[in-house]
């Protein structure tokens, strides 16, 4: 009997969960963490593939979607479904559950009126096929603080900032307020709800090789809060003296200032010569501050994928760089509700995109347009690799000029 697909009842958490915990292979998840994300998960929106179909029975494959709201070009925040969780076990691959799962959770997606899914990948070649395109990438960096100075210009106001060390969980308040205004000027970043400035200060999985406990700095001016450094800090010692290295886990900025102080904190912590960030902005500013960008040892890597469920609604809910007038023919089986075309005309001041039957200036899958929508990946690379044509003359140039955005997408932590 094929696996039965189901939302999640009461009593199931623990035995989906470790459904999804032995499909990833990693340890068991830390208590706190795993307490958070029970407290997070919505059982509506989870959904659990069981064999046999009845209570107590196995679990074969998992997933879930957050209720998020992701901010877009022009600074809104756009209801999405966050998709999380989504595993098989090992024994049921090649069976169909993955896309049964995806087949019914865009079903739902679209009946709640949401018009945007994304997820972070496991593996980046899974989605595609869903109608998925990555959307932003992010920045990490191992930093050769010994050898790279971080200079701070005049004018900045950087020295009239004041830091100090503060307690994570009781600074949250004041750092989500930082981190909020933030979510405004950058695509990709979750607006976060009351829970999930939690996930902030959580102890990274697998445990901290040795780090001390979370470290937060916060910057001051007036004193009112302009920025925030969270951070691990894991000394070593050889035979020619300390060798630490700072793991920097989130840093944000009301301004110029506070970013640069902040940086330069963590670039001259005493004891120590190498500062790794993880995951960062790719247009992160602190690549124009050092003195030897070589020596940072820079990496890309993709960060959030993004799913156009709606559209129409979806390109109507971003504003646009440049004025756009633009007839896009939309390619997606898998949502055949979004095939056609469809008019899209605007500005910076907002959009309006509705179906038509005028001729297509501009063809492409759904992916890639899921790709562009932020801001961070061109038409015209989409082009380039194939993956968009142009039947007009000049269109593409033009929308894709008009899709981009000043300030790169970025996706500061998985959910």
């Amino acid at each position: 009997m094929a696996p039965q697909l189901r939302t999640l009842e009461t009593g199931e958490w623990d035995t989906w969960y470790r459904t999804l915990e032995r499909a990833f292979g990693g340890p068991p998840t830390a208590p706190e963490a795993r307490e958070l994300w029970q407290s997070l998960t919505e059982h509506d929106r989870s959904l659990g593939a069981w064999e046999g179909g009845g209570a107590g029975d196995e679990c074969v494959g998992t997933a879930g979607a957050f209720s998020l709201r992701l901010s877009v070009p022009g600074s809104a925040v756009v209801a999405t479904a966050g998709v999380t969780m989504v595993s098989v076990a090992a024994t049921h691959r090649r069976r169909g559950l993955l896309t049964t799962m995806m087949r019914r959770q865009l079903d739902d997606i679209r009946g709640r009126g949401e018009p945007l899914a994304a997820l972070v990948a496991s593996e980046p070649g899974i989605y595609g096929r869903f109608g998925y395109g990555m959307a932003t990438q992010q920045l990490s960096a191992t930093v050769d603080t010994a050898r790279v100075r971080l200079e701070v210009p005049a004018g900045t106001g950087a020295d009239a900032v004041r830091l100090r060390y503060a307690d994570p969980v009781t600074a949250l308040p004041a750092c989500e307020a930082v981190y909020a205004e933030a979510v405004a000027e950058r695509p990709g970043m979750p607006a976060r709800r009351p829970g999930w400035d939690r996930v902030a200060v959580l102890a990274p999985q697998g445990g901290r090789d040795g780090g001390s406990p979370l470290v937060c700095v916060v910057a001051e001016r007036d004193g009112a809060t302009v920025g925030y450094a969270r951070f691990h800090h894991t000394p070593q010692w050889d035979v020619s003296g300390a060798r630490g290295t700072i793991v920097l886990r989130d840093l944000e900025a009301r301004d110029p200032g506070a970013y640069a102080s902040l940086w330069r904190f963590l670039f001259e912590i005493d004891l120590t010569s190498t500062l790794v960030a993880q995951n960062r902005p790719v247009d992160d500013a602190w690549q124009h501050l050092v003195s030897d960008v070589r020596r940072c040892e820079r990496q890309l890597r993709d960060g959030l994928f993004v799913r156009l469920v709606d559209v129409g609604t979806a390109l109507e809910s971003r504003t646009y760089r440049t004025e756009v007038d633009v007839v896009l023919e939309v390619e997606d089986p898998f949502c055949p509700w979004n095939e056609g075309r469809w008019r899209l005309s605007g500005d910076h001041r907002g959009a309006s995109c509705t179906r038509t039957a005028a001729p297509a200036d501009v063809v492409l899958p759904v992916g890639a347009l899921a790709s562009a929508y932020l801001g961070g990946v061109p038409l015209t690379a989409l082009a380039r690799a194939g993956r968009a044509g142009e039947l007009g003359r000049g269109t593409l140039a033009r929308a894709s000029l008009a899709f981009g955005n000043e300030t790169a997408p970025w996706l500061p932590h998985s959910f």
